[in-house]
């Protein structure tokens, strides 16, 4: 019962801020809902004793992506962009178009399937830990696109710093 009470509180506060985040004009508002999201979705993970991934929701996503958010935030005219018109002047089309959207993903949802089962059953995870029944798959079947991932993370901190370097004045 307490499961299920805090299952749909986490719920409704992430529906609820994701629509803030949406709603807010200024970006500021909704960087920080979006972080009030963040640490729901981490509360969600441990309720289904994913430790480690409300870690690294935590982590990841309401530190790194969060900071990086702010960064580019700041760089841009916030005054400028509060001013600017919205997309859709009208609330009433804006509304329909949202509902429409959200009754077509109700009437698609009862068409997934459900997927292989994986070669992890409950009671080896449990034994385990998630962790590191996670490490074993992400280290032995997923090694290559892992490194991948790796990679073009690193060529992107290399872009950066470049970008970022100041060009030295020619003499």
């Amino acid at each position: 019962m307490l499961n299920q009470l805090a299952f749909l509180y986490c719920a409704s506060v992430i529906i609820g801020t994701a629509l803030l985040a949406v709603r807010f004009k200024n970006p500021v508002y909704s960087v920080l809902s979006v972080l009030v999201l963040f640490f729901h979705m981490a509360g969600l993970y441990l309720l289904l004793n994913a430790e480690f991934l409300a870690a690294i929701q935590i982590i990841v996503y309401a530190g790194a992506v969060l900071v990086l958010y702010l960064f580019v935030l700041f760089l841009v005219s916030l005054r400028e962009e509060v001013k600017i018109e919205r997309f859709i002047k009208s609330h009433r089309l804006a509304t329909a178009v949202s509902i429409g959207l959200g009754l077509s993903l109700l009437m698609i949802i009862p068409s997934f399937k459900l997927g292989a089962k994986g070669e992890y059953p409950v009671e080896r995870i449990t034994e385990l830990t998630h962790t590191k029944a996670m490490g074993f798959e992400l280290y032995s079947t997923y090694l290559l696109p892992f490194e991948v991932a790796g990679l073009i993370l690193l060529i992107a901190v290399i872009g950066g710093l470049v970008l970022a370097r100041k060009e030295e004045e020619i003499k």
